[in-house]
Formats: C-alpha cells, sequence, structure tokens
C-alpha cells in the first residue's frame, strides 16, 4: 500500500498549519509519494516567489520533499484513469480541477489513498480512498 501526498498538505506542513510530523508517524511503514502534478504545483510556488527570502525558503523546501518522496509520473496507465474519470465526472456535472483530476488518476491506477485538505473535490471521484487528517490540521 502507498500514500500520495497532495500539494494542499505539504504547503499546510510548511505553514506550520499541519502536524505534518504526527501524522506520517501515524501511518506506520506505509510509503509516502507524491504526483508529477503535485511536483510541478510545488515548484511552480517557489519560482512565482517576489522576495527573494521566500524563494529561497520556498526552493528548500521543495527540494528537500522532491529528495525524500519518490515522484509518480504521469504515465499511459494514469492517463487511461485520467480519461475515465473525467467521462464519468463530466457526465455528471460534478468536474473537478484539472491537476486535481491527474492526482486522483494516479492514486486510482495505484491503489494508494489520497492524503487531502481538499476532501470535498476529490470525494466526488468514485473508489477513491481518502485519508483522514482532521486530527492533524493546526486551526487558529
Amino acid at each position: 500500500m502507498g500514500l500520495i501526498l497532495d500539494s494542499s498538505v505539504l504547503i499546510a506542513a510548511e505553514r506550520k498549519r499541519l502536524r505534518f510530523s504526527d501524522f506520517c508517524a501515524s501511518l506506520g511503514d506505509e510509503e509516502l509519494f507524491i504526483t508529477a502534478i503535485t511536483a510541478s504545483e510545488l515548484l511552480h510556488g517557489f519560482e512565482r516567489a517576489a522576495d527573494p527570502l521566500i524563494r529561497s525558503k520556498r526552493a528548500a523546501f521543495v527540494e528537500a520533499l522532491l529528495s525524500r518522496f519518490q515522484v509518480l509520473e504521469f504515465d499511459i496507465d494514469v492517463a487511461r484513469h485520467h480519461a475515465r474519470i473525467w467521462a464519468v465526472l463530466a457526465t455528471g456535472g460534478t468536474l473537478i480541477g484539472p491537476h486535481d483530476l491527474q492526482i486522483a488518476a494516479t492514486a486510482l491506477r495505484h491503489d494508494f489513498t489520497l492524503a487531502t485538505l481538499n476532501r470535498n473535490e476529490f470525494l466526488r471521484v468514485p473508489s477513491l480512498r481518502l485519508a483522514e487528517l482532521k486530527d492533524y490540521v493546526i486551526t487558529g
């Protein structure tokens, strides 16, 4: 089994709005992954930072994540899942964002659970398993 980390989780961890270490510890030996589009979203975050200090901190954070977690590719098998999910959600009038479609397709293709703070969006995807994070979110 494995678990895919969505950018919402990783950004919340960077901003100290999630007890990320506690969440990871609760998973035991479960392997953690990110998707290629999540890597792109994170890289985009530091590329857009105008302040050099923020850019540097974000770059270091992202590079640490990229060295820690395996990045799952968007290959033909993921593309088949993507097309199927896209068709189902479009037909039902419940489409989600294009990046989220790629993340969901990757999770389904690998039969992995997804850790996200955007539950409402991903709950629309049939058969997608979501990790429960509410006990690890820091409010206030």
